[in-house]
């Protein structure tokens, strides 16, 4: 395990300069270009040999997209170009080609041929003359009871597409759901090392939202604060995938409102994610807001996010290529519960997508774990959100119980997990 990208831990004291890292929307494009061609070139023909594709099918239409579409297309294109239909065949050399049927698209042709040149057939009988001429044996369609990312050929296409290539083709489709989960969430080594820049700018947000240029004690809410996050986050040209949250807990008080006033004393946590470069990023840290007098964050209170950290090193010991979601989940909390611990794990994969693909490893609501999901397994050179929190009784709050709810964008390569950009090993500080 290590804090691949930094030198040290997070510094949750000071301010990072992050901003240099966002790129204009141009040298984004071309960024993600660049990483599309080698996927293409290098991933996808490793993850058709490992899953036993001789051809894969994609056919997504404009606004109503396969999951895997917008991955598989350059970031010119904003949508499927009407109906886009993308065929990957395994060659005897190892290499995949890659052919498009779909209206004429400059930047599509780049990565892929076209195929359908003679507008005298429709995209189908075009489609059923370049199957029948390769004769694959097995098909890779997007179907799946079980994950939504291998799910996304819609009923109307498959009918469509069973249609034009008859019994003969259709008796050798297979569900290509482990495909697209592979395709999905390997991570090339260009990828992991900007996605580690990539977390530096969450942990800027961080530090910047828990601080007192943002926090004023007696006037500020958890809402202003969660808001404030949301609006930074647009102002510098970067998307939130879901709203950022700020929680109170407060000695004495059982809950508190997310619209109550922040308070010296109070502790304070936050969930944000952001997506840049086509990545997400998903992280939970906590800060303290001191009262008159004290200088320093409470033992208790200190030693309940050291408690936290202990899960997150139990977490990453456990997690070993080829062991499933679950295995690992029932792993790490008996682990932890046996070094008297109260655990609760909820981590799932992340990449372009915040709920990523991949295996969960846990749902808070689900610590038994999670069938289906749940049982596919941990490959190298992927990446993760460790979600997760302990409870403890804080000496100082009168043994009053606290949550430490943790979460962390890790990558997971040469079996070892990696907290990039570090994690949080030292409380914020609002003075």
């Amino acid at each position: 395990m290590s804090e691949l990208g930094v030198r040290k831990q997070i510094d949750v004291a000071g301010f990072s300069n992050f901003e240099h890292k966002i790129l204009p929307l141009r040298e984004r494009a071309d960024v993600r270009d660049r990483w599309l061609k080698l996927r293409l070139e290098t991933v996808l023909p490793r993850i058709m040999a490992r899953e036993g594709f001789d051809m894969w099918i994609v056919i997504a239409r404009e606004y109503n997209e396969d999951p895997v579409t917008m991955t598989l297309l350059p970031a010119r294109m904003l949508s499927a170009r009407r109906r886009t239909i993308l065929v990957f065949t395994r060659k005897e050399d190892g290499t995949v080609e890659r052919l498009s049927l779909a209206r004429p698209v400059p930047a599509l042709e780049v990565y892929y041929k076209g195929v359908w040149t003679d507008k005298s057939l429709t995209q189908h009988e075009c489609l059923a003359a370049v199957v029948k001429e390769r004769d694959p044996k097995t098909i890779g369609i997007n179907i799946s009871n079980t994950f939504a990312f291998g799910d996304g050929l819609t009923k109307g296409e498959y009918d469509l597409l069973a249609d034009a290539l008859g019994e003969k083709y259709v008796s050798r489709f297979k569900g290509a759901e482990r495909l697209c989960l592979g395709w999905l969430e390997y991570r090339t080594p260009d990828e992991i090392a900007t996605y580690v820049g990539i977390n530096e700018i969450a942990h800027g947000l961080i530090r910047e939202a828990f601080s007192s240029r943002v926090v004023l004690p007696g006037v500020t809410t958890a809402n202003d604060v969660a808001w404030w996050i949301r609006q930074r986050i647009n102002s510098l040209g970067l998307k939130s995938w879901f709203m950022p949250s700020i929680d109170i807990q407060r000695h004495g008080c059982k809950s508190v409102d997310s619209d109550t006033i922040i308070m010296p004393g109070d502790v304070l946590h936050c969930d944000i994610g952001i997506v840049y470069l086509g990545l997400c990023t998903d992280t939970q840290q906590n800060a303290y807001v001191l009262k008159l007098g004290e200088n320093e964050v409470p033992k208790g209170l200190v030693d309940a996010l050291a408690t936290g950290n202990r899960l997150q090193d139990i977490h990453a010991m456990h997690m070993k290529t080829g062991h499933s979601g679950n295995q690992i989940l029932r792993g790490a909390l008996d682990q932890a519960q046996s070094e008297g611990i109260i655990p609760s794990i909820y981590s799932h994969p992340i990449g372009y997508n915040g709920h990523g693909a991949g295996p969960t490893i846990g749902l808070w609501d689900h610590q038994e774990g999670v069938p289906g999901r749940g049982d596919y397994e941990l490959f190298e050179n992927t990446a993760y959100a460790m979600e997760l929190n302990i409870v403890k009784t804080i000496p100082e709050w009168d043994d009053q119980l606290v949550r430490i709810a943790l979460e962390q964008t890790i990558i997971y390569t040469d079996s070892q997990v990696h907290f990039m950009s570090g994690r949080q090993v030292n409380w914020h500080i609002i003075r």
